[in-house]
């Protein structure tokens, strides 16, 4: 998987900085995540569930409001219609870059502004919030300082969650006069709406008017025990897998390009993610952590391996079933040794030899004879794959 740095312009002109989050393999559909107030596009939540709904193959994009982390612009005379504004914008970027509609996502203030954002975005085929207020006035409730003295004089210092921020009479006022209810109930688009019922930020009774607000198709999906900034690795991918199912409903159906015989594999957007299409199937090969992969899939030999595997398999149970053999169970464990060359000392004189082995361990179940046991233990070894691979196998490249 791939984080790409990019900068795309607001209305205003003003370069605000994002992180795309792309998938190891193909492209299923392309998403837009909103943070939280004052948060950032480095947020946990903002970084794990955007790369959790990349690993599902949904290019995702976070990025930082104005005034905010890496993007240029006055944050204090911001307020929530830059932030609505700036949604807009980033969803042209994904627009312009993926085609088609994109998914929008918000969390916290950030969903408040992707649900007024949607009616300005012409593509768009769902919205899904996390922890929304339904009261966009209610985040100055977390404000600590002289708002009237801020509006009389026309800038001030506010404290928000521990945090020091200068805040002018235009932010303030476009926070007070942020109608959400009123976007909700004309939102013409799938929405759902998550939420923890033990949020101490933003109550669940924001979801609840949000709900009652919108039109179907509408879902609410409760976040059990999870915090309002969803700082448990599990709380983030348990909302973006549930997001990503929900989602698929919505997003324009991704064709899987197969060839018409064989496999075809195509690089992927990570360092070692690779896209396989196997007939109607289409899957992520990967390499583990340990080598710097995202353990994302199946890796090369893993695949090899279960390609004997399966294919010996089959042919056991192809074999009991034509005999009438009362078996149970077939199962069988392969490992593979690519430093054979020790137990193989009698060609290691010729230098280039690469002498490498497949352990199989058999495993079979049932009311069975020795002789029946043996006979199936001996059909493993005649399935077509172990065949190709202990034959003389030319592989032709052009």
């Amino acid at each position: 998987m791939a984080t790409e740095r990019i900068e795309f312009e607001n209305a205003d002109g003003v370069k605000l900085a994002g992180a795309l989050e792309l998938p190891p393999g193909r492209v299923r559909g392309a998403a837009l995540f909103a943070h939280c107030f004052t948060c950032t596009k480095q947020s946990r939540a903002a970084t794990r569930i955007t790369r959790a709904l990349a690993r599902i193959g949904i290019a995702t994009l976070r990025f930082d409001f104005t005034g905010l982390g890496g993007s240029d612009g006055d944050f204090a005379n911001g307020g929530f219609a830059s932030d609505v504004a700036d949604v807009v914008s980033a969803a042209g970027y994904l627009e312009r870059r993926f085609g088609d509609g994109v998914l929008l996502v918000g969390h916290s203030l950030g969903g408040a502004a992707v649900l007024a954002a949607a009616h300005h975005v012409p593509r768009v085929h769902a919205v899904a919030t996390i922890g929304a207020p339904s009261d966009v006035p209610h985040v100055l409730e977390q404000f600590r300082g002289d708002l009237e003295a801020i509006e009389r004089d026309g800038e001030g210092e506010v404290e928000i969650a521990g945090r020091p921020f200068r805040v002018g009479r235009k932010f303030i006022q476009s926070v007070r006069g942020a109608d959400v209810l009123s976007a909700v109930g004309s939102l013409k688009m799938p929405l759902l709406i998550m939420h923890s019922p033990v949020d101490e930020v933003v109550g669940v009774d924001h979801a609840r008017q949000l709900y009652e607000a919108a039109f179907h198709p509408k879902s609410f999906v409760s976040l059990d025990d999870a915090d309002h900034l969803m700082v448990k690795d599990r709380d983030a991918h348990y909302a973006a897998g549930v997001i990503a199912a929900w989602a698929e409903r919505y997003l324009p159906e991704a064709a899987i390009e197969a060839p018409d015989e064989g496999v075809l594999v195509e690089m992927g957007h990570g360092k070692f993610g690779t896209q396989v299409y196997a007939g109607s199937h289409a899957f992520v090969a990967d390499e583990p952590k340990k080598v710097g992969g995202e353990d994302l899939g199946p890796t090369p030999y893993d695949l090899l391996l279960s390609a004997l595997g399966t294919c010996t398999v089959m042919t056991m149970k192809m074999y009991a079933d034509r005999k009438g053999y009362d078996v149970t169970a077939l199962s069988v464990q392969l490992t593979h040794d690519s430093h054979h060359e020790e137990d193989c000392e009698h060609i290691l004189n010729d230098k280039d030899a690469q002498i490498q082995a497949i352990w199989k361990t058999i495993k079979v179940d049932g009311d069975l004879s020795d002789e029946e046991r043996e006979k199936i233990v001996a059909i493993a070894e005649k399935c077509p794959v172990n065949r190709t691979l202990t034959g003389h196998l030319h592989i032709h490249s052009r």
